[in-house]
């Protein structure tokens, strides 16, 4: 088995069930090998869930850079970034509950590891929105988190065959703006 599948198999059980809930012997068993192997990839669970986690945020990451790359106003670039943004979470619902996941109750050497991935990964919101002629009565780090959270929080309601996540993401958008 692939590291990248056994990282698959991963994110959607983690997905279904949460961290806490989720055994090794249940990803060994879902992607058909024995649970001591599992440890041939990584030492423990953690090391696991901090790698299903930073794939996610490369995964994201890329599609947000590559998005924001065509655009060319703060505005636009912007839209850009909450739309891929939104696109990799819709389309990827696995990646999606693990990078939107609540990490308060991790292991705290673990929760920092994580968060510091987040971190990276929302540095470029940071920057986007620092490029914003926003008037200056507006909290930028409040207005981001805002953003963010309605564009994280959308995979808990969003049913395919509605609204895009292009249009939900540009809503979001014009919403705040």
């Amino acid at each position: 088995m692939s590291r990248e599948k056994l990282l698959a198999v991963s994110a959607q059980l983690f997905a279904k069930g949460g961290f806490e809930a989720t055994s090794m012997r249940d990803i060994a068993g879902e992607a058909g090998m024995l649970a001591g192997s599992m440890y041939y990839h990584f030492r423990s669970k953690n090391e696991l869930i901090a790698a299903v986690y930073e794939a996610g945020v490369a995964e994201i990451g890329g599609a947000v850079d590559a998005a924001v790359a065509r655009a060319r106003t703060p505005w636009t670039r912007l839209e850009a970034a909450c739309v891929a943004h939104l696109e990799s979470l819709l389309a990827d619902r696995a990646h999606a509950a693990v990078m939107t996941a609540d990490l308060s109750r991790l292991d705290s050497s673990l929760r920092r590891r994580l968060v510091v991935m987040r971190d990276g990964y929302e540095r470029r919101f940071v920057e986007l929105v620092a490029a914003l002629p926003l008037p200056s009565v507006h909290d930028r780090g409040l207005w981001r988190l805002q953003l963010l959270g309605a564009l994280n929080w959308t995979p808990t309601w969003y049913r395919a065959g509605g609204e895009s996540p292009a249009a939900i993401a540009r809503a979001v958008v014009a919403a705040l703006r």
